[in-house]
Order: structure tokens, then C-alpha cells, then sequence
């Protein structure tokens, strides 16, 4: 099996290969630190790791990274002696590791999944655990992990139907690396009903709810001044603010052609426009121009930009700063829901006590969109039709605003605690060893 798993593997990125440097080309500053996808580490790295115990996490993008720096802060405190890697494997994830974490914690790109580069990667860190925010199953890594006798953790496991039925499919290759895990944190008893089904060990998974309310930091420092921003932009202090987060291809357009309309209605309308990948920024600023939007890019203001012809809209092009603006927000929409599948993360307007509209399509996060709108906490729309129509209404009533907003920062609320449970999980295991666990903080 394995063999014929790497015959395939070797095939596959063979075949794949120029589109796999054309989506890093995109995404610009790919060179830095290539050698690592390869496991070719630098002295600097080496010299970090030497003698000592290292506890390795990996977070794919993102928002995976969120998560995982709220879960070292937990850690660290039990297991004061292990020094921390953490892992990603896109540049905007390595771009949020090194804003979020600090020096002492090593960052580092996730090894292609070919046998002699993980074998190389596991050789040189050699973790006491590996732990795995949500679901990436590279067989390759997991199969030396274990051969290895180190500990294996899924944390956050959350599995789409579309995952779900590709790891049954595909069963005879994935039951034995479901099974080798240590300990599985599902979010919910769906999604620990298909780990059991997918190998799974029942006494291996653990409800412990979805760290992503965790992560959402109710009471973080704000590090950007959006309101000097704005003002800088030539944006009126009490015009209302419509934020679009993580947008996927078709939605800027549709939010470009509403925002004409809507400001008919609401002359000071301003759009803050954030697409999900900032390489696709140029693409949508075409769509704007050609739409008539006069827009800036966010890259290019400085302290000292002044704005001289109004503005209708910012396009943010830079990573890591999405929630600073929707903390400003007079209404949310929450991207890749309308034109798109899969939805991007709702909890952190939620956390913020924030009117927000989402599409129909947010199957990525059913179970958190089922609470929100259990409470009252959000609205979702059926099609572009009707968002515009929502967003006339949520403009034109503050009271409904705050209602909205009220009730989703109580939904977070009640959904606290997933990082602790899911850090006894861990620590449970790790006690047995020889390594020093601190006590739990009171």
C-alpha cells in the first residue's frame, strides 16, 4: 500500500508541478525559506532544536494559525522545557506565524509529502508529539510519525462531506492513519460519529467543541488604527461601514454593483473590501474600475496619504488585518457564501458583537451557523437579491444592529472553553513520559 500510495504521490507532483510554482509565483515571496518544503533546514534552525524536546504543531493557512497560536499559549505554561515548532504551508500562513508568535518558537514549511523529505524532516526534529489543527492527512508524514512511536493529536477535526466521502472512498489507505492517533479532538458528535466510521480509535476522540470561538481572543489589544485610516481615505466619522471578509471570485463584483446602488440610499456608504487571497487583489480592482468604484488599495497608504476626490471603497491587499476592520464594521458579510462553497469563519464578527449577513453556502461551518442563527445572532440570505435587501434593512436600523450583534457575542460566550479541554487532552498523554508538566492554572 504504501508503495503503491508513493508511486502515485511521485506521478501526481510530477504532473502538477508547474501549476504548483504558478500558484506560489501568485501569492509573491516564495523563495524565502523554499528549501524547507524539501526538509533542507538552515544552521540557525538546527541550532535551536539542538538537545532539546520539541513538540511540533501544524497549522494549514490561516485560520488554522489562529487557532494554533491561541493552543501554544495554553501549552506553554504545562510543558515549560519543550520548545515549540510550528508549521504551515502557504506564505500568508507563515506570514501570520511570524506577526502572531514569537522569536523563541521555530517557523517552519510543512514538507512535501514525499517519503525521503519527511523522513529527513522527522530525522532532524524528532518531536516528543505532533499535533495537526483540523484535518490534513499526509499519509507519508503520519506513517514515519508512527513508525517513530511519536504521538500523533487531530485537534479542531472537522470533516466536510466532500472529505468525509474521499477518506472513505479511499478507506483501505486512510483507516490504519485514522487509527494511529493518539488523541482526536472533534468539534461536535458529527464529526466524531465519521472519525469513528473513518478508524478512529472511540476512546481516542474527545467532544471538546470548536476552537475557533477560543481563538476569536474576545479581549485582544487592536494593533491597526482603522479610524485614522478612514479619516485618511476622507471617510465622514459617522458614515456607516460595510466590511466584506475573505470574498471569493464573483462576490466583489456583486458587492461593487450594490454598494452603487445602496449609496443612492446611504450617500456616505463606504465598502471595505477584503478578498480571501490578496493575489487575486489586481483582478478585483479591474472589476471595481470597471464598475466605476473609486477605490484605494491598502498597501499603498502611508501616514502620510491624503485622499483629494471621494472615495467608495479600500481593497485590502495585505494579510493578518481582516478583524481590525470588522471591528469597525456597521454591517458584515461574511465571504465565499453567495457565489462560492464552504464559507469562511463567522465567529470572529460574532465575537465582536457584530450585525453580519452571510450566503447559503456555508457548509464548512454548519454547526456554527446552525447557533448563530438558532440565537438570532446573524442573517442568511438565499441570493444576491436578497442581501442587498438585508443590507438595506440593517442599515437603515441601528436597533436591529445591535440586537443581532448582542446575540452573537452571547453564542460565542456560551461556546468558550474548547483550547483548555483540548490542551488536557494532550497533556494527559504527555505526563506519561519523562518530560516535566507543569500543573493546571487555576
Amino acid at each position: 500500500m504504501r508503495v503503491l500510495y508513493n508511486i502515485i504521490f511521485w506521478v501526481f507532483f510530477v504532473l502538477t508541478l508547474p501549476y504548483y510554482f504558478w500558484r506560489m509565483w501568485r501569492r509573491g515571496n516564495w523563495q524565502k525559506d523554499f528549501g524547507q518544503r524539501f526538509a533542507r533546514y538552515d544552521a540557525r534552525f538546527k541550532q535551536a532544536i539542538t538537545n532539546r524536546h520539541t513538540f511540533w504543531m501544524h497549522a494549514v493557512s490561516v485560520g488554522e494559525v489562529n487557532v494554533c497560536t491561541q493552543l501554544i499559549s495554553f501549552l506553554e505554561p504545562r510543558v515549560p522545557n519543550l520548545k515549540f515548532v510550528v508549521s504551515t504551508t502557504t506564505t500568508t500562513g507563515m506570514g501570520e506565524l511570524q506577526s502572531k508568535l514569537p522569536t523563541h518558537i521555530s517557523k517552519i514549511y510543512y514538507p512535501i509529502d514525499h517519503r525521503g523529505w519527511v523522513r529527513r524532516a522527522l530525522n532532524i526534529i524528532h518531536p516528543q508529539a505532533i499535533v495537526l489543527v483540523e484535518a490534513e492527512i499526509w499519509p507519508n508524514f503520519l506513517w514515519r510519525a508512527f513508525d517513530m512511536r511519536i504521538p500523533l493529536f487531530l485537534v479542531n477535526a472537522r470533516l466536510s462531506d466532500r472529505s468525509f466521502r474521499g477518506y472513505k472512498r479511499f478507506g483501505f489507505l486512510f483507516r490504519p492513519i485514522f487509527r494511529s492517533f493518539t488523541g482526536v479532538g472533534a468539534q461536535n458528535e458529527g464529526d466524531a460519529a465519521k472519525l469513528r466510521e473513518l478508524g478512529c480509535r472511540p476512546e481516542a476522540i474527545h467532544i471538546v467543541g470548536n476552537l475557533k470561538f477560543d481563538a476569536a481572543k474576545l479581549n485582544e489589544r487592536r494593533l491597526l488604527d482603522v479610524p485614522a485610516m478612514l479619516e485618511q481615505l476622507g471617510v465622514k466619522r459617522d458614515a456607516p461601514i460595510l466590511v466584506a471578509g475573505s470574498t471569493h471570485a464573483g462576490e466583489e463584483g456583486i458587492l461593487a454593483e450594490q454598494l452603487l446602488r445602496l449609496r443612492e440610499k446611504f450617500p456616505d456608504l463606504f465598502l471595505v473590501l477584503v478578498p480571501r487571497h490578496f493575489e487575486r487583489c489586481k483582478d478585483v480592482g479591474s472589476e471595481l474600475t470597471a464598475r466605476g468604484i473609486k477605490f484605494a488599495f491598502r498597501s499603498e497608504l502611508t501616514a502620510n496619504s491624503r485622499y483629494q476626490d471621494e472615495l467608495h471603497c479600500l481593497l485590502v491587499n495585505t494579510t493578518g488585518e481582516l478583524r481590525y476592520f470588522y471591528e469597525h464594521a456597521t454591517v458584515i458579510f461574511v465571504g465565499k457564501s453567495l457565489t462560492a462553497e464552504g464559507g469562511q469563519n463567522p465567529i470572529e464578527p460574532g465575537a465582536l458583537g457584530k450585525a453580519m449577513v452571510f450566503g447559503p453556502n456555508m457548509q464548512n461551518f454548519a454547526d456554527v451557523v446552525r447557533a448563530f442563527l438558532a440565537q438570532d445572532g446573524a442573517v442568511q440570505v438565499r441570493d444576491a437579491a436578497e442581501l442587498e435587501a438585508t443590507f438595506i434593512k440593517l442599515l437603515s436600523d441601528p436597533a436591529r444592529r445591535e440586537q443581532l450583534g448582542r446575540n452573537a457575542l452571547k453564542v460565542v460566550r456560551e461556546n468558550l472553553g474548547a483550547i483548555d479541554r483540548t490542551v488536557d487532552i494532550i497533556v494527559k498523554h504527555l505526563e506519561g513520559g519523562n518530560l516535566y508538566v507543569a500543573p493546571k492554572r487555576s
